[in-house]
């Protein structure tokens, strides 16, 4: 089968610092609503027992003092108290922690105070001024399941408790271990690196052709990372094969090297 440029990420990959991308797939529409079922019933009883707290400390008062502390609790239960849960979880409200579900910027970076108090504040309007209606058509139509408040605050929200199955990684060629112990190799770029993993990965999914058009590319970009060039007739797989093994070795050894230094500067 054809295989698509391996180079493009996709709106969902977050990719680390050796150019493994990792997906963080969208939450489903169903996990969405039972969770937001399970944040909306907990909002509400913190609304009854603070409104009967405040009310019952202001019954002493006159009818606009206990009016107050109606809205307060109101505000408190609806913006307040959902905004700083997210926050000091990282992204997990009460019905987010029942069904495995995170709240993660669109970048698939944590959120911040400031996400979640726009997520809150818009909650109010779409969840419980309109009945979760346009919530719901919003999630329906979006491809991350993102109501008007995750549009708004840049977010969306993820499943945690996903399985993440990386490939195995690259194995030096024997007969070619001696030339990349010799050769100079810099860091190869995000995208190009991520392409050759993917190719490798998946040399047994593509057809011959598309196989040794994309192995020659991928070989030539990058051939212009490395010195010098490895013998004549090396295939592009192998030439790929031995570069990113390469480069995973000198990591380790330089991350090893790095680590005992910092080891003997604070041991003393």
């Amino acid at each position: 089968m054809a295989v698509p440029e391996f180079a493009t990420l996709t709106d969902d990959d977050l990719v680390t610092g050796e150019a493994v991308a990792l997906d963080l797939p969208a939450a489903g529409l169903g996990a969405r609503m039972v969770s937001g079922l399970l944040d909306v019933l907990a909002a509400l009883i913190l609304f009854v027992v603070l409104t009967i707290a405040l009310v019952v400390a202001a019954a002493q008062s006159d009818q606009a003092l206990v009016e107050v502390a109606t809205l307060a609790a109101l505000i408190v239960s609806l913006v307040a108290f959902p905004a700083t849960l997210e926050t000091l979880t990282r992204g997990r409200s009460l019905g987010k922690l029942a069904m495995g579900l995170r709240v993660v910027r669109d970048d698939a970076g944590p959120i911040s105070f400031q996400h979640a108090f726009v997520r809150a504040l818009v909650g109010v309007v779409e969840i419980y001024l309109f009945a979760v209606s346009p919530a719901f058509f919003s999630a329906l139509l979006s491809s991350r399941g993102k109501r008007l408040g995750d549009y708004a605050a840049g977010t969306y929200v993820v499943r945690e408790r996903v399985k993440l199955r990386l490939a195995a990684p690259a194995v030096m060629p024997p007969p070619l271990a001696a030339w990349a112990a010799a050769a100079d190799m810099a860091s190869l770029p995000t995208g190009l690196a991520l392409a050759v993993r993917q190719f490798l990965g998946r040399l047994p999914q593509i057809d011959p052709a598309s196989r040794a058009a994309l192995g020659e590319r991928l070989a030539t970009a990058v051939s212009q990372y490395v010195a010098p060039a490895p013998p004549p007739g090396t295939p592009p797989e192998a030439f790929l094969a031995a570069v990113v093994a390469s480069r995973r070795e000198r990591d380790a050894a330089r991350l090893a090297r790095e680590s005992a230094l910092r080891a003997r500067l604070t041991s003393r």
